[in-house]
């Protein structure tokens, strides 16, 4: 099998202020987790990121399910996550998503949501709703594959029972839309929670009897700046802080990469921008920082650079 192509990028969702009801749109449960892209040729599969790096060494029992779930050769479109009480958590991943080599004591799933190819067929152009009949119908969704239900409709009912549920959000989906490898206002986010990616371009000292480090300092990008958003102090545990504050000495540098942050405090130490984290949050606030953040992993699926600050449309 060749490598994986340029031009098959995953279509990514915008997110969405205001949540509707819409006959013509289809509801899927947001999932917390690592999305990943699924190519099987011949028999032989292979399972990317979102940055297109090969994940078939962590999730060895995916490759083998995939393998074995049909004969036809396919493309398709998904999330790895760990299901915890019936929520996704992101947190509960990480050891699968930073590990090396696969450490099945984190046993994790894989939600199918979308098929772009089928047997040499292209199906990137046929209505979402017909390529969701043909996944269903054309994969053995034996554990740990799952297909990805979704409601019809009734989208502000389902945002309910998600909230209720202590779900991460909804994503909405034009069901007539055809499969766009970009981000598209046909696949609409609905968030029950604020979290997202950010840059990590510093740290500060521990204090007290806290180990490793005290607080990440992270950002976003804004044309060619890295804008600072805050410190993030909470959501680590004493054996990432150790390990994790390793790995930020080797990447300490004298200057700060953030254009509007430069403290002359001895206790902030810079790092090079390369590490991204995710992280969980109330609000903003008025003056552009984040309030109550937590957490919650480090992203090896996304590039420092795509890290951009999520606005909501309507």
């Amino acid at each position: 099998m060749s490598e994986q192509p340029e031009w098959m990028n995953p279509m990514l969702a915008t997110l969405w202020k205001d949540p509707f009801d819409d006959p013509e749109w289809i509801y899927e449960r947001k999932l917390d987790g690592q999305r990943c892209l699924i190519f099987k040729e011949n028999g032989e599969v292979k399972i990317y990121s979102r940055n297109q790096h090969s994940q078939n060494e962590r999730f060895p029992e995916l490759v083998e399910a995939l393998a074995r779930c049909t004969k036809k050769d396919f493309i398709a479109d998904g999330e790895i996550v760990v299901m915890k009480d019936g929520v996704s958590d992101f947190s509960a991943l990480q050891p699968r998503m930073q590990a090396k080599k696969a450490d099945l004591t984190v046993p994790v799933k894989l939600y199918l949501f979308d098929l772009m190819h089928l047997d040499g067929t292209d199906l990137t152009s046929m209505p979402l709703r017909e390529r969701k009949k043909r996944l269903k119908g054309e994969i053995d969704f034996d554990d740990p594959l799952v297909y990805t239900p979704h409601r019809n409709e009734n989208g502000l009912e389902y945002l309910e029972e998600a909230q209720s549920k202590g779900w991460e959000g909804l994503i909405a989906k034009d069901a007539g839309s055809t499969y766009l490898h970009s981000r598209s206002r046909k696949w609409l986010k609905f968030k029950c929670q604020n979290e997202q990616e950010f840059v990590i371009g510093g740290f500060t000292e521990p204090r007290g009897e806290r180990v490793g480090f005290g607080a990440l300092l992270v950002g976003y990008y804004e044309d060619d700046r890295l804008l600072y958003a805050g410190r993030v102090g909470t959501g680590y545990d004493d054996q990432f802080l150790k390990r994790f504050g390793k790995s930020l000495k080797k990447l300490e540098t004298e200057s700060s990469p953030f254009s509007n942050l430069d403290e002359d405090d001895p206790g902030t130490h810079w790092t090079e921008p390369v590490k991204v984290a995710q992280v969980s949050f109330t609000e903003w606030t008025k003056h552009g920082k984040l309030r109550h953040p937590s957490f919650l992993g480090l992203r090896a699926d996304k590039k420092p650079r795509e890290v951009v600050k999520e606005k909501a449309h309507a």
